[in-house]
């Protein structure tokens, strides 16, 4: 099953069914935001791990709107040539890739955006306030964003990508614009769920006239937010109907929020953890209602579950995360029947229980700056060890490099 090829709508064909999603890789350039020569190094490296479809972490429409300080952001063709041999790397041994674009509306820490802008002037919960409450956005101002997103699109797609994934999952800007939780105007883009999806639907079709129709046009949607009073699953059908209307190619399924980690696994009943995807139900259901190629990512582990999620029509490409972290070479050794399951992805834990999800995320992230590095995986380092570095690498550097840049000669000691 999994090593059948694929024709989507837009008639690019994926060499088989395994895609590796969206990882925030942090490997952009401190103050300048281009794509860092490790990008194409981890790229290089993962499509030699055989993949049908590479989706890179978050490439944000906005250089004032960060998720990180080491986000790739892309407003113009200024880092043309860097963006090109990136897509070169993601493509190396045939696979499709695309960019995922992205905008963190308030789910942007307080250290990057002091008053973050959202579709309604209410903050996150329970983030201990990391995130400052957002200020509502203006008709004027998410017309703009619409139409950055359709720009960021276009020049990826000018660089050589095959086409680009619209983040409408996990608590971001369109994600927010879909909940009636974070969005509650009073005008088109607020109250119903068509004018709750407006936004999204908008970015959709100005993004399909900036790349043209032969390149690839996916989503990431919310199952639901898992939170009571938010994006449902009935409201994700309702939006995944009208997603297939504009003629999306690819609709990835996912869940959850910076509130409520879904996405983590977090609120994974043990039913969905013998069947191993996360979202595998709510794709059950979803297909009953759409006929566009569905994408299920989270939990997948052994080649049996896949097929069989395949098999049943339900899904139509598994999505690889974490586990393409540790064992880049998974899907090559998996379609050769050489492995039947991922191998080192034990539960990390530093001790403290509040901490350990996050943890958890920082240690995958090292194994991804590991390969930007030209090394493989260091599955046996320890947890705590993981976030080290990631403060030490990520965090402090961010703010020193800023000062070393303006400084001639000091910036490159800090890449």
């Amino acid at each position: 099953m999994i090593e059948t090829s694929l024709t989507l709508p837009c008639g690019v064909t994926l060499p088989n069914r395994l895609a590796k999603s969206a990882l925030s890789e942090q490997l952009g350039t401190i103050g300048s935001h281009a794509p860092d020569g490790r990008l194409v190094k981890l790229y290089s490296r993962w499509a030699q791990g055989g993949s049908g479809l590479l989706v890179t972490g978050n490439v944000m429409v906005d250089r004032r709107a960060l998720g990180e300080p080491a986000n790739v952001v892309v407003e113009d063709d200024r880092d043309l040539e860097a963006l090109s041999a990136w897509a070169a790397a993601a493509k190396s041994d045939g696979a499709v890739a695309l960019v995922q674009v992205n905008h963190p509306g308030r789910q942007s820490p307080r250290s990057l955006s002091p008053r973050p802008v959202a579709p309604s002037a209410i903050g996150l919960k329970g983030m201990g306030g990391a995130f400052a409450v957002p200020r509502e956005l203006t008709v004027a101002e998410i017309q703009d964003l619409v139409a950055r997103y359709a720009e960021t699109a276009r020049v990826c797609v000018e660089a050589g990508f095959d086409g680009v994934q619209l983040h409408g999952a996990h608590g971001y800007l369109i994600s927010q614009f879909l909940s009636p939780l974070a969005n509650q105007r009073t005008d088109q883009y607020g109250g119903s769920t068509e004018n709750r999806a407006r936004f999204l639907l908008e970015i959709a079709a100005a993004t399909r006239a900036a790349i043209g129709a032969d390149k690839v046009l996916s989503v990431k949607l919310n199952s639901a937010d898992f939170q009571r009073g938010g994006f449902s699953e009935d409201e994700s059908i309702v939006v995944a109907k009208a997603l297939e209307a504009a003629g999306v190619d690819l609709l990835e399924i996912s869940g959850g929020t910076y509130e409520v980690g879904a996405m983590m696994g977090v609120t994974k009943r043990e039913s969905t953890r013998q069947r191993e995807a996360y979202f595998l139900d709510f794709a059950e259901r979803l297909r009953g209602e759409v006929s566009l190629p569905l994408m299920v990512t989270g939990g997948f582990r052994t080649k049996e579950g896949m097929d069989e999620a395949i098999a049943t029509g339900a899904v139509d490409v598994i999505g690889l995360g974490r586990p393409l972290a540790v064992d880049p070479d998974f899907p090559r050794l998996l379609l050769a029947g050489k492995r039947s399951e991922v191998a080192g992805m034990e539960p990390r834990s530093i001790g403290i229980r509040k901490l350990d999800a996050m943890a958890e995320v920082v240690w995958y992230t090292t194994q991804l700056w590991r390969m930007g590095r030209g090394k493989e995986p260091a599955i046996t380092k320890p947890s705590a060890v993981g976030v080290g570095e990631y403060v030490v690498k990520s965090q402090l550097p961010a703010v020193v490099r800023g000062v070393a840049g303006q400084v001639p000669g000091l910036g490159g000691l800090f890449r």
